[in-house]
């Protein structure tokens, strides 16, 4: 019989393995820096990212144990601004709060909807009838408490990120004037804080202490991919047509009324170059076939974001089929703007909060340079009010400039908070992920 090796041999060879592994992997990235056009190969230099803060600063939220600073780029260089007050466990804290107050209402609006369809199947009518008053009791509720702790939450944000942030870089007044002499700012966000709005922290109070009164503010999911998203479209303008996905009806899914509308504005605006799926036309192989064919993509649909399981997310199509994160990462697109007026299209993985897995985000990686989307859910005649207003400016000169969609996306968020006054989780969820 041959004895098991002694623990320490076990350790030791475990050690050697992996040391050998590591001088292999080095040996490797060696050999792969040495290859045309892969110098910066999982190494890239400071030199190559500090040009894609031309337009404006980046702002890498790094967090950990030890301490959480925002790594500040500009064109200069790279400078630490620290956030004493901002903590892992803080960061955990009202992360879960937050995601449990967002379920809250996923599970309210679903029950109600259960209680609507007992309600019209002719169920007996007074069990039917209270279970939907229940229901909208319970929604109702659930939307209160998102509210107060999404107010308390962004109040949170602007203290412990935000406001370092802004002081440090002097956005310590509303700009005023017009919106596009505003500063554009962009967030990288990285742990835990992906899944949080930091563009919408502050104090919505009317004091204007907050992001959305100092800066336009985008969302990066790294600075190489911002780099590479500058880089020249080059001229196709047999491209240049708007993919149209219309959904209103899911069996599954609560009608989404005012999608009609949406495609409406969308067929005015773009009568001669648009491809229109809708209803049984609007399949998971139509549109991943079409996608290629079109620089611009417009998106009415339900969607959703599995936070346990990452590639179970995307948008619902015809058929009860879902075009998935993974669908979009299995090929390169040339596109130039895309717009998610579905739910919870930006949304991040609890469980790997540091992976690009967001819809918005993975439709970025694969090519599309401007992308609108969600955080959460949101009404769908909020969402057709949202891309009435930013097609409605981004047509403004004659001709489509997706390339002022963040500025546009800002003013219609505004409006919604100043003008209509709605609450922030009404306008918060919208987000532009770009140049």
């Amino acid at each position: 019989m041959t004895s098991a090796p002694r623990p320490e041999a076990a350790a030791a060879h475990t050690a050697e393995r992996r040391m050998a592994l590591a001088r292999e992997w080095d040996r490797l990235i060696e050999e792969i820096h040495g290859l045309d056009g892969f110098q910066d190969f999982l190494a890239p230099r400071l030199g190559t990212l500090l040009p894609t803060a031309r337009s404006g600063p980046v702002v890498v939220l790094n967090t950990s144990r030890w301490r959480c600073d925002a790594l500040v780029v500009t064109t200069g260089g790279v400078q630490a601004v620290p956030l004493p007050r901002l903590t892992v466990e803080s960061i955990a804290e009202r992360t879960v709060t937050h995601l449990e107050a967002l379920q809250e209402v996923e599970l309210a609006v679903h029950d109600l909807q259960t209680a609507r369809l007992e309600y019209g199947r002719g169920e007996p009518m007074s069990a039917a009838a209270r279970h939907r008053s229940r229901a909208m009791v319970a929604l109702h509720r659930a939307l209160e408490r998102r509210e107060t702790t999404l107010v308390s939450l962004l109040r949170w944000l602007w203290d412990t990120v935000a406001e370092p942030v802004l002081g440090f870089l002097g956005f310590v007044e509303p700009p005023g004037g017009d919106t596009a002499a505003w500063p554009r700012l962009w967030w990288c966000p990285t742990g835990l804080l992906t899944l949080l709005p930091v563009h919408g922290a502050g104090y919505h109070d009317g004091s204007r202490r907050t992001v959305l009164d100092r800066v336009v503010s985008s969302y990066t999911p790294t600075l190489r991919v911002l780099a590479e998203a500058r880089r020249p479209l080059g001229s196709r303008p047999d491209d240049e047509r708007l993919l149209i996905v219309s959904l209103p009806d899911d069996p599954d899914q609560a009608p989404l009324t005012d999608v009609a509308r949406e495609r409406e504005l969308l067929l005015s605006l773009f009568p001669d170059r648009h491809t229109l799926l809708e209803g049984a036309d609007a399949t998971v192989q139509a549109v991943r076939s079409q996608l290629p064919r079109h620089r611009w993509v417009h998106f009415s649909c339900h969607g959703g974001q599995d936070l346990l399981d990452p590639s179970r997310g995307g948008l619902a199509l015809h058929g009860g089929d879902v075009l998935r994160i993974t669908d979009f990462g299995a090929q390169r697109h040339r596109g130039e703007f895309a717009f998610l007026s579905a739910c919870q299209t930006a949304t991040g993985v609890a469980t790997l909060p540091d992976e690009t897995i967001t819809l918005a985000a993975a439709m970025h990686y694969t090519g599309y340079r401007q992308v609108i989307g969600t955080l959460w859910s949101v009404y769908d005649d909020i969402a057709a009010d949202v891309a009435t207003a930013v097609y409605s400016d981004l047509t403004s000169t004659g001709r489509f400039e997706p390339a002022r969609s963040a500025r546009a996306l800002h003013t219609a968020v505004r409006a919604l908070r100043d003008d209509r006054r709605l609450a922030p989780g009404v306008w918060t969820p919208f987000t532009h992920t770009g140049p």
